[in-house]
């Protein structure tokens, strides 16, 4: 029985879950245009670390400026587009960005009804993480998820996987016992790869 466990632990992927706005770009309120992405200072190098330490790499981020009608999931694609470009240039392959469109507030004021009201995915929620395992074959007990805000690494939490957080973008607002604190991505890079 132990044998069949380690052989489909070996099978799975480990990865790292980020929190895109704040982590991998500078914090721009509800960014809806390409021209505003502007990564943060080390996630390059950061993202490489990663991906040599055999990390699939995964975005998981709240949208609700969708729900809000302050733009739509084309714009988001088109930002998204520019992110891997910009991360395949430096030969960084994102495996995948998962999205919540999603606002709780079903009166929310101007909103797209089709995206309000309670779902699964939106952090604290798990969901999306959920999917990814499911789509990638991750083994949670390999991965890490980094966040800026305390709803990111309760969503690690629920599928017991270890958070850090950052002090860039929300600045680990609310976080106090929760995960590892470091100052950014890369100082989070260099700390796995230096406790493996």
């Amino acid at each position: 029985m132990s044998n069949i466990k380690k052989r489909k632990s070996s099978l799975m992927n480990k990865a790292i879950f980020l929190d895109r706005d704040g982590v991998i770009n500078k914090e721009v309120d509800y960014l809806s245009e390409p021209e505003d992405l502007e990564l943060i200072n080390g996630v390059i190098e950061a993202l490489s670390i990663f991906q040599k330490l055999g990390f699939k790499l995964i975005i998981i981020t709240n949208q609700s400026g969708i729900a809000r009608n302050l733009f739509t999931e084309n714009d988001l694609d088109i930002i998204h587009q520019k992110l891997r470009d910009i991360l395949l240039e430096n030969k960084i392959t994102l495996d995948g960005i998962y999205y919540c469109p999603h606002h709780p507030d079903i009166h929310l004021k101007n909103g797209n009804i089709k995206f309000l009201g309670n779902c699964n995915c939106r952090k604290p929620k798990n969901g999306m993480i959920l999917q990814a395992q499911k789509d990638l074959s991750i083994d949670f007990t390999q991965s890490f998820l980094v966040g800026d805000s305390l709803r990111d690494i309760q969503s690690g939490n629920l599928c017991g996987i270890q958070g850090f957080g950052v002090k860039t973008g929300k600045a680990c607002i609310g976080l106090k016992n929760e995960g590892i604190h470091l100052d950014d991505l890369l100082k989070v890079a260099k700390y796995i790869k230096s406790h493996p």
